[in-house]
């Protein structure tokens, strides 16, 4: 008779951080994390996931973990007792520490979109090599829907070192391949922000990620705290400011982070991002911030600056007149709290975001709406005005709000006042033989919606009458607000294109590169996504139009810079590339973005 599993959750044990990351007693920091219960093969091998410890350097497959059972049929964690030294030799302890961390970015994902995630790709199962070569390496290979981890050997310890026991690392590949199946057309040559997003989102969620995480803020406050000689579960009110925290906590994290195995494989770029001052200029006007590594810094800048900013003002409302302290674990908790919040924001705007052409703008201002969508009432951490201000700082504006873009370069529509997308309401949209419950889940029923309202969402006349459309992919999802407030939409996203000579483009008034022969051909996307209400009506059309001349001639213009046109036969980012220049830190070659 098959075993009836009635828990929802098990626990496993993973190194909270990485190796370098110590509590006050110098003592390798681990935790346990809860995972959603399902029926494990050997490996691990579960229905998302499958782990396969296959090292290419010695040619050599190693025997996959197998766990054994209690008598209620949950699976025992052998190494929740064992010693810091066993778990960072032991290949079985790395095939769990990646299987665990995998499936709890995972689960963070869902429980932020509402809804099951797909990995990029085809496959339901994602292959994790915790030692696949022998190179100061990790990368996500969408090709072989895989994630490939390397080791090298240490500089200043015996032994070596294994990106497949850094938590950053893990959850940083784990985003790329969960962003790839959320925006599949986010790693095709477009913009330097579509460019550097895969890297600076992917940073984001990694750090965000560790503060809800037990243990490790708390031990890099506590050892600030010792250092200072203040009272042991105490922390000084001077150390609350924006600035402190972040040199206190987030920069603490980076600094060990960085220490050897991180900064080996990602280079010192989550220490330089955080630490990264505001100035329009970086995102405007200097060179620097242009290759996709570079410009991702400014990303994440900009967002882990509104994690601080908020935290601070929290810590500053509960902080006393009568004393210069406060409660070290109400600094921690309070902060684990926003970055949980915050974190769950900026992953649901991805669903906010456009489809195609990407920039950092449109993220803007999807983060704005979906915080607005879930949280109406923003008095409570005031996420929404910190975003706009700490953006702001970096250059960095909320994208034009209209909810359909005029092909008119000079007329773009109206801003909103609080940066959030508008919506669709003023719009005269047909909803005429439209099957409500189709909608909520096939491409067909949606497409349909498209082609009978294309005149109301300007998709006819111009490029647009000459482009191939296809429906990319519908989800109806369910999200819940901290105060238990339910929200249902439907997310569908579709893009076009169209190819046509240069040639073909300077007849029609485009203005292209001067050396740009006639002959090449260039392809053309739009794209749009749409959120439909509860009620099958739509509520918001982000989109990318493929007649906006003006945004058009800017994309041919930056890929024609950096070689990227004529397109190439595979047009996805070579992640692992990326990832050897980033930790190189070589920012002279701006073809690397593709």
């Amino acid at each position: 008779m098959a075993t009836i599993l009635t828990k929802r959750t098990r626990s496993f044990r993973i190194i909270s951080q990485d190796p370098e990351v110590c509590d006050v007693n110098n003592q390798m920091l681990t935790t346990t994390v809860d995972i959603p219960v399902e029926c494990l093969y050997s490996g691990p091998w579960g229905h998302r996931v499958q782990v396969v410890d296959f090292d290419s350097y010695s040619s050599k497959f190693y025997d996959p973990l197998i766990y054994e059972q209690d008598d209620a049929g949950f699976v025992l964690d052998p190494f929740i007792d064992k010693d810091a030294g066993t778990l960072i030799e032991d290949r079985h302890f790395h095939s769990q520490n990646v299987y665990a961390i995998v499936m709890r970015t995972l689960m963070l994902f869902e429980r932020a979109l509402g809804r099951r995630v797909n990995w990029g790709g085809k496959s339901h199962q994602l292959k994790l090599v915790p030692t696949a070569f022998y190179d100061a390496n990790a990368f996500y290979w969408p090709q072989k829907e895989a994630i490939l981890f390397g080791y090298f050997p240490a500089t200043n310890r015996d032994g070596n070192v294994y990106t497949c026991l850094s938590h950053d690392v893990i959850v940083h590949e784990t985003t790329h391949a969960l962003l790839d199946g959320l925006r599949s057309r986010f790693v095709y040559p477009s913009s330097p922000d579509q460019a550097a997003f895969h890297e600076g989102f992917s940073d984001i969620v990694a750090l965000l990620s560790v503060f809800s995480l037990s243990g490790v803020v708390e031990a890099v406050l506590k050892r600030q705290a010792r250092t200072k000689k203040l009272k042991f579960n105490w922390i000084s009110k001077n150390g609350i400011s924006p600035q402190k925290l972040k040199q206190s906590a987030l920069l603490g994290l980076a600094e060990q982070m960085g220490q050897e195995g991180v900064q080996a494989v990602r280079g010192t770029a989550l220490r330089r991002s955080v630490d990264l001052d505001p100035n329009p200029d970086y995102y405007n006007n200097d060179p620097q911030f242009i290759p996709a590594h570079r410009r991702g810094e400014i990303l994440v800048a900009a967002t882990m600056n509104t994690f601080i900013h908020i935290w601070s003002e929290r810590l500053k409302q509960m902080s006393s007149v009568s004393s210069n302290l406060l409660d070290l674990d109400r600094v921690v908790e309070e902060g684990k709290d926003i970055a949980d919040y915050f974190l769950s924001t900026v992953i649901r705007a991805i669903d906010y975001t456009p489809p195609v052409h990407l920039e950092f703008c449109d993220y803007l201002s999807a983060m704005i709406t979906a915080d607005k969508e879930i949280h109406p009432n923003d008095t409570r951490y005031q996420i929404r005005k910190h975003l706009l201000s700490s953006f702001e700082s970096y250059g960095i504006k909320p994208a034009v709000g209209a909810p359909v873009a005029s092909r008119d370069p000079a007329s773009q529509g109206s801003k909103t006042i609080d940066g959030a997308w508008l919506s669709v309401d003023e719009l005269d949209l047909s909803y005429d033989q439209i099957h409500f419950e189709a909608m909520t889940r096939d491409p067909d029923e949606v497409f349909k919606f498209i082609w009978d309202n294309r005149q109301v969402l300007h998709l006819d006349g111009g490029l647009s009458d000459q482009a191939y459309c296809n429906v990319l992919s519908v989800r109806p999802c369910v999200r819940i607000s901290i105060d238990g407030f339910a929200l249902r939409e439907t997310v569908a996203e579709f893009y076009q294109v169209v190819r046509l000579g240069a040639d073909e483009l300077k007849k029609l008034g485009y203005a292209l590169p001067a050396d740009m022969p006639d002959e090449i051909e260039i392809p053309l996307y739009g794209g749009g996504t749409l959120i439909f209400n509860e009620y099958g009506r739509l509520k918001y059309y982000i989109h990318n139009s493929l007649d906006n001349r003006e945004r058009q001639e800017k994309r041919i213009k930056d890929l024609w810079s950096v070689g990227a046109l004529p397109e190439r036969a595979d047009r996805r980012s070579n992640f692992a590339r990326l990832h050897r220049l980033r930790a190189m830190d070589a920012g002279d070659d701006p073809r690397e973005e593709w």
